[in-house]
């Protein structure tokens, strides 16, 4: 069982910078692939970074690509998603996710074992 809480989400305004957290319980953390993932009201969740086990593998969604880097400290048990000129559409609810020994171009967000609860991104124009 592992347990995630995300933290770090506000309101910014659009060209401005926020620095997600996603805290994991357990002492397998090292063991999981770590995914974020947002939802804007009306829309699917989708899948913006991942990171495999190790830290030496990351992935992005064409939409962040360039603005947003995934990162993660085995050591604290965190994973961390810095977001930078972010844009209006970046507004939604951010989760973060695991998966146990996955790669981190997993993009299905079923593929994922533990989810967080969510934290709230808005971008204001």
């Amino acid at each position: 069982q592992v347990q995630l809480v995300e933290s770090g989400g506000g309101l910014v305004q659009a060209g401005g910078s926020l620095r997600l957290s996603c805290a994991a319980s357990g002492r397998t953390f090292s063991t999981y692939a770590m995914g974020w993932f947002r939802q804007a009201p009306g829309k699917e969740r989708e899948f913006v970074a991942g990171v495999s086990w190790s830290g030496g593998s990351t992935y992005y969604a064409d939409a962040v690509k360039g603005r947003f880097t995934i990162s993660r400290d085995n050591a604290k048990n965190t994973v961390y998603l810095q977001m930078n000129s972010l844009k209006p559409e970046d507004t939604a609810v951010y989760y973060c996710a695991s998966r146990l020994w996955g790669a981190a171009a997993t993009t299905p967000a079923d593929e994922y074992d533990y989810w967080g609860q969510g934290t709230q991104v808005t971008v204001a124009s």
